[in-house]
């Protein structure tokens, strides 16, 4: 428990980050062909447990992680309502929009990262990229060679979620130190 008699919301917010983005991104990158899977937990795993998470966070007066963890929660709700509560006919340009915003949005939370702790910095760096690479495949009709690097990317940055969600529960659990994380700050 952090000084605040709250548990790290952070394992929690990084482990639905992590698990959903690695789904998703198994069928970004052409591994996993179908993604209807994703959609179950993309609302209660990356959606609300990251929303619960976030304002865990707020609680314990963090905003870095209150504004991250409710924002990619809102993020997986919003993702689960494009894809199964709008037209079918939404255009790429529109989902590219929607990309690239969200990697705008990523990008200004990786300089606010610099601050946290390495695993953290790398998860919103790659996924920044991830962001990047998905929004150039969605352009238009599609650019698949686009679409499978950002899979690949978001595989990279599940992975890395879940090294952070990882440390921090080992950590709590053990009450030191057994999987460093580098802190920047």
């Amino acid at each position: 428990m952090t000084s605040s008699g709250i548990a790290d919301p952070a394992a929690l917010g990084l482990a639905g980050f992590a698990m959903t983005t690695f789904l998703l991104s198994l069928a970004n990158a052409n591994i996993l062909h179908e993604s209807g899977e994703v959609l179950g937990l993309a609302v209660f795993y990356g959606g609300i447990a990251q929303l619960v998470a976030g304002l865990w966070e707020f609680a314990k007066g963090n905003t870095f992680g209150a504004t991250a963890f409710c924002s990619y929660g809102a993020f997986w709700l919003s993702f689960w309502y494009l894809l199964t509560k709008t037209p079918s006919g939404i255009g790429g340009n529109a989902v590219a929009a929607y990309l690239f915003a969200w990697a705008i949005f990523t990008a200004y939370m990786s300089i606010a990262a610099l601050k946290t702790n390495n695993v953290i910095l790398s998860v919103f760096f790659f996924l920044t990229l991830t962001f990047i690479g998905l929004g150039i495949g969605a352009l238009g009709t599609g650019h698949v060679s686009w679409t499978k690097a950002g899979g690949w990317l978001g595989l990279v940055t599940a992975v890395l979620a879940w090294c952070g969600s990882f440390a921090t529960v080992t950590n709590a659990t053990h009450k030191r130190t057994l999987v460093p994380i580098g802190p920047r700050s």
